[in-house]
């Protein structure tokens, strides 16, 4: 048996783009990164920041600021690994973890994606069931009392199950199309959510224009911003919005990979902070005249303002719950697909090379979607289960930190794709049967680092900078065992 079998390490879907299918321009990674600000936890996160937290207007700017620039470089960083190779995420792994390190180092990413997109799957379903319910409700407003809906199952009734079934299916049958449908998609999602919070805005300034001024102003505060007062709380807003961000850069090569030039991806990336802008305009806007219109109600709205889905529920207005349900959904399938299921699918596919296609990885997708999404309410929301997710995300960085280290310091940014895929008795990707030892001891102290932010009670506050502290753990550890 030669080695490219021992290590099972072709497929289709690992090789290099072809470069007639390197075509995203920065219009395409602005919409990229659209779709991962325009989330309910974005909407949430902006909203509480400048609303709720009772935090001066500049500060967390700010710090939102100084956490797009972060998110920016290290973009930059491991997009170009895989911009200028044209590899994806897993495969670029194989280079600094060897090839078997590559296949299980690789799918600690691949795990969490498969959590995180089951439980995404469970909420895009519930959005799902309420634009059902209004539907069902409109054509006979007795229909929903009937004793088949009022029967449970795993605390899902038989709308919940078929709403959750058809998420499923719609998102099978979407994310399986290929890389020109999905960047099609991504196109679309981004500038039709943006369209969506447009109208929504427009609906609320209309009837309530003077009070939403009113509100704003009172919101926004520019008094007392000293400086030296406000380092911490500008440091603290830094790190919370740079963790929402980070859960997708480690794979960014997943995407940066379809793009035309270096150029046109960094400056994709700056557009981070124009989404920053953007969708925190109409998030404190939206957010404060929603406060107006359930305030008008006789409704408090404290407890609401950071779950759209709570909020459009008591607009007591089937057109406009309707409308932002739709929203919602699109926003949620779009992040789903960059954050959850490609991650999950390249990760897959690089474990069981000679077994899975796209349409084979989808399906084992679906089915661990489903499982995690039928026990969701039973089992996983109640249990430790998300802590033990949250414990296996702390390795990102760590991961991070040896890969770029790897292909910067010791690769000289040179890749032999041949070698790669098809490996040669003396092949340095092999290094030890299929492991780089080193590479897998920087990637523990590192992982020790990040995890200690997580678990010690004295290093909490410093726990939105977990993947910072593991990537340069890890970074400086690898560094320092290839130097000796």
């Amino acid at each position: 048996m030669n080695h490219s079998e021992k290590f099972q390490l072709r497929n289709w879907e690992l090789v290099s783009i072809n470069p007639n299918n390197r075509d995203w321009t920065w219009k395409n990674y602005f919409n990229f990164w659209a779709i991962n600000i325009q989330t309910v936890v974005g909407f949430s996160l902006i909203s509480a920041l400048y609303l709720f937290y009772d935090l001066n207007f500049f500060v967390v700017f700010l710090g939102s600021l100084f956490a797009s620039v972060l998110v920016f470089v290290f973009a930059n960083i491991v997009g170009k690994i895989s911009q200028s190779s044209g590899l994806s995420f897993p495969a670029i792994l194989r280079l600094s973890m060897g090839f078997t390190g590559a296949r299980y180092v690789g799918m600690i990413r691949g795990l969490v994606g498969l959590f995180m997109f089951g439980v995404q799957t469970f909420f895009i379903s519930k959005s799902l069931g309420y634009i059902t319910r209004i539907l069902l409700f409109k054509i006979d407003n007795k229909f929903l009392q009937n004793e088949i809906f009022l029967n449970f199952f795993f605390g899902l009734n038989l709308i919940d199950w078929f709403c959750l079934l058809i998420t499923l299916f719609i998102q099978y049958v979407l994310f399986t199309k290929g890389q020109i449908f999905l960047k099609s998609l991504i196109n679309f999602s981004g500038l039709f959510v943006y369209f969506g919070l447009a109208i929504l805005l427009i609906i609320i300034l209309s009837e309530y224009y003077n009070d939403l001024v009113s509100g704003l102003k009172l919101s926004l505060v520019f008094d007392n911003f000293s400086i030296k007062q406000n380092i911490m709380p500008i440091i603290s807003i830094t790190g919370t919005m740079f963790a929402y961000f980070s859960i997708v850069l480690l794979t960014f090569g997943d995407f940066s990979r379809y793009s035309k030039n270096y150029r046109e991806m960094t400056k994709g990336n700056l557009s981070i902070i124009l989404n920053l802008l953007i969708f925190t305009f109409f998030s404190v806007l939206i957010a404060l005249g929603s406060d107006i219109i359930l305030a008008n109600k006789g409704l408090s709205s404290t407890s609401l303002l950071t779950n759209p889905n709570n909020i459009v529920g008591k607009f007591n207005n089937n057109f406009l719950t309707f409308f932002c349900l739709v929203f919602i959904i699109v926003s949620s399938l779009s992040t789903n697909l960059i954050a959850n299921y490609i991650p999950s699918q390249n990760t897959l596919i690089n474990f069981f090379p000679n077994s899975l296609t796209l349409k084979k990885a989808g399906i084992v997708i679906a089915l661990v979607g489903l499982i995690i999404s039928t026990f969701w309410l039973s089992i996983f929301s109640k249990g430790n289960a998300l802590i033990f997710v949250e414990a296996l995300a702390t390795t990102f960085g760590p991961i991070f930190g040896v890969l770029v280290a790897d292909y910067y310091l010791f690769k000289n940014q040179q890749i032999n794709h041949k070698e790669l895929f098809y490996p040669q008795e003396n092949t340095e990707y092999i290094y030890n049967n299929g492991w780089n030892y080193k590479a897998l001891y920087a990637l523990l102290i590192g992982s020790i680092f990040s995890l200690s932010t997580l678990l010690n009670e004295n290093l909490i506050q410093f726990q939105s900078f977990g993947w910072i502290i593991g990537a340069i753990g890890s970074y400086l550890v690898y560094y320092l065992l290839n130097n000796k």
